[in-house]
């Protein structure tokens, strides 16, 4: 089973996390359970998923336009990027327009090929919920703190380290 992180502690994860199978369809999930359904399937029925007794969210593949979610993005409580191979770093790019061109506030976790070695860089561009992927270890300590600092600009740093150098007297 994945382990789930959210805001640097390890949780239960309530969400089910819905791939399309060979044919495309979705599999089932009880009406009242909480499901993160892809891109596509939000799009085709909005008004159906937002119908639904349990809540629902949206998982972006790394080629989808987060563009096509804005009018959603706040009835959203989690949007997920998946991250189909260690190596695909386009899911970096979607979080940092989610979360300051489209000022996404929700959960935004990655899914997918997701290794602890990930978890700094992806919470400096705006990821706040990792779901490990299952086989990798996860030491539940320091990986937030891997650096001290860094030198560009990300989501939770807005300003580069030399505006940010403490003068000395």
């Amino acid at each position: 089973m994945p382990r789930y992180i959210k805001h640097g502690e390890e949780r239960r994860d309530e969400w089910t996390l819905l791939r399309p199978d060979e044919q495309g369809g979705l599999p089932a999930a009880p009406a009242e359970a909480d499901v993160i359904v892809p891109l596509a399937a939000w799009l085709a029925d909005a008004a159906q998923w937002q119908a639904r007794p349990g809540r629902v969210g949206v998982w972006l593949a790394p080629d989808d336009e987060p563009a096509r979610l804005l009018p959603h993005l706040p009835s959203l409580a989690v949007v997920a990027i998946d991250f189909p191979a260690f190596t695909d770093g386009r899911g970096y790019s979607l979080a940092r327009l989610l979360r300051e061109r489209y000022h996404f506030d929700g959960e935004l976790r990655a899914v997918g090929d997701v290794w602890q070695d990930l978890i700094h860089p992806l919470w400096q561009v705006g990821f706040d919920a990792f779901l490990i992927k299952d086989g990798k270890r996860l030491d539940v300590k320091g990986y937030y703190n891997t650096f001290s600092d860094g030198y560009q600009v990300t989501y939770r740093q807005p300003q580069p380290l030399f505006r940010r150098r403490v003068t000395q007297p």
